[in-house]
């Protein structure tokens, strides 16, 4: 009976911090809403501006916790907080600090999820038969393509990127570096439009976000898209013509 209870309670420790995260992303997304906006930002700009001439890497360092908080507990303001590190540091030290910031966040999230629901999800997966174990097989055959393509296609949110890598047992190292490098593309753009955020502010203007449906901005991701799936295109033709 005590192996059975120390088990259970083995188990319900690796789901704490998945539940935790969890917790805190249904509270802060209620309560942070209205507070992670333009206006906001807009409001506090000289207070910022001036703490970080003063105390440019303690700057830094609040910035970078700030991020990672933002991403490890999936709440809201991920795109604001990039757009910041462009309007506080430029584009090269706003760019590092996104990516480095979103890349620890990701693997935080990524480390929580394995331990909770992603060990006992990856187990069933590798117990399967069927069309399952066929989807399995193609996902880790290929892992970093489909790991690319989760970081690059506009249209998955961040956080599934984070968690579903996490639920199917793909290896960490695969996922940090299609993470750090999947995520430039898009963190260049938003630090981008950070940069020109003072003078949107002095406008009295809000920043047009429209520039990320621009084809100029686009069309290098989606080119991007297509040379992470050309690997599995590939393979597969030459697995029919195999056949």
């Amino acid at each position: 009976m005590s192996d059975t209870a120390n088990a259970s309670a083995i188990g319900r420790l690796r789901h704490m911090p998945l539940i935790v995260i969890a917790f805190v992303a249904l509270v802060g997304g209620f309560l942070m809403r209205d507070y992670l906006t333009f206006d906001m930002l807009a409001a506090n700009r000289e207070a910022l501006v001036a703490y970080r001439d003063a105390h440019y890497v303690a700057m830094a360092a609040i910035f970078a916790c700030v991020y990672v908080t933002i991403v490890a507990f999936s709440l809201p303001g991920a795109a604001l907080t990039s757009m910041t590190g462009g309007f506080l540091f430029g584009l090269v030290a706003g760019t590092a600090l996104n990516v480095v910031s979103a890349t620890i966040g990701a693997v935080l999230i990524f480390l929580a999820a394995r331990a909770g629901l992603g060990a006992a999800l990856s187990a069933r997966l590798d117990a399967s038969e069927g069309t399952v174990k066929r989807l399995k097989d193609g996902l880790r055959e290929n892992e970093i393509s489909v790991l690319f393509l989760l970081r690059l296609v506009p249209a998955v949110p961040f956080f599934a990127a984070n968690l579903i890598p996490a639920l199917v047992g793909v290896k960490l190292r695969n996922y940090v570096l299609t993470t750090a490098l999947g995520i430039i593309p898009g963190a260049i753009v938003f630090t981008w439009i950070g940069v020109g955020l003072g003078e949107v502010f002095d406008r009295g203007e809000t920043p047009d976000l429209s520039l990320l449906r621009e084809p100029f901005v686009i069309g290098p991701i989606l080119g991007l898209c297509v040379l992470a799936a050309l690997p599995i295109v590939l393979k597969a033709l030459r697995n029919r013509k195999g056949a």
